[in-house]
């Protein structure tokens, strides 16, 4: 990766966050101490094709020169994305309203792609050469898939190499909140995302006019948060409330600049 890298330094100011859906991240952090891929839980909040052949496993077997090809799952590094715009929300909330803030000393072992691995990139940066900050910048993309990706490689362990967990304020006073208060490290609030069903009929070609109606039939009181959508985690198809939560990750941001709440 380094050889295929150029550009000046990054910014060691800049942050790598891992996004995810709560419910299903805190409390396995809590008992474990780490952050697992998903090679390891056998779930995300992309596709999941984490397993050997898989898509997932080609895309890491391009980068990395077939470093992983077989390693154990759980020395494979895990996801995340570059905050280049220094956002409260984080860099990839597409991923989950959710995120540990890494401490600078993390970059070291951090590789970085764009655009997604998804799509085969052929542009990538280590942190001493790094120029994806300028390119992602400068390109016109949605903004969920406004980001650049990063690669932890070795264990992400809560205690030594974690901020901050950052929740959205849905969480306050539930079994998220109470969980979350166990780690070793500090919780955050950031501004929330909030989404009236108002505001979502209006677009219904995001997604599909299915995923509309699903958010339509998922909110209360006529509202969507992380916390209603997560909470009928177990009465949906996962793929279709995840398409729902990128309606309210795309529309329904609170605020689009400024500080979260730090609660520690």
């Amino acid at each position: 990766m380094a050889a295929r890298s150029a550009g000046p330094p990054l910014d060691r100011a800049l942050r790598v966050t891992l996004h995810f859906h709560p419910e299903r991240v805190v409390p396995g952090l809590v008992e474990t101490g780490a952050y697992a891929s998903q090679f390891v839980t056998g779930t995300g909040n992309g596709g999941l094709t984490a397993f050997p052949g898989g898509d997932r496993w080609r895309w890491e077997s391009r980068m990395f020169g077939g470093a992983y090809d077989d390693a154990p799952a759980h020395e494979r590094p895990v996801y995340g994305g570059l905050d280049i715009r220094r956002s409260p929300y984080g860099a990839s909330p597409r991923f989950g309203s959710s995120h540990l803030r890494l401490r600078p000393e993390v970059l070291e072992r951090t590789t970085f792609c764009y655009p997604d691995s998804v799509e085969e990139p052929e542009l990538f940066g280590v942190a001493d050469r790094m120029s994806l900050v300028e390119v992602a910048l400068a390109d016109d993309r949605d903004a969920l898939d406004d980001y650049v990706e990063a690669h932890v490689h070795g264990r992400v362990a809560v205690a030594a190499d974690v901020e901050a967990l950052v929740l959205d304020p849905s969480y306050r006073g539930t079994p998220v909140e109470a969980a979350a208060r166990r780690l070793p490290c500090a919780v955050e609030w950031h501004p929330g995302f909030r989404l009236h069903v108002d505001e979502l009929r209006r677009h219904p070609d995001y997604r599909g006019p299915r995923f509309t109606a699903l958010g339509e039939e998922v909110a209360v009181e006529g509202w969507l948060t992380p916390e209603v959508i997560g909470s009928r985690a177990g009465d949906y198809e996962a793929q279709d409330l995840k398409r729902v939560w990128h309606l309210l990750a795309r529309f329904g941001r609170v605020a689009d600049d400024g500080p979260g709440g730090v609660d520690r």
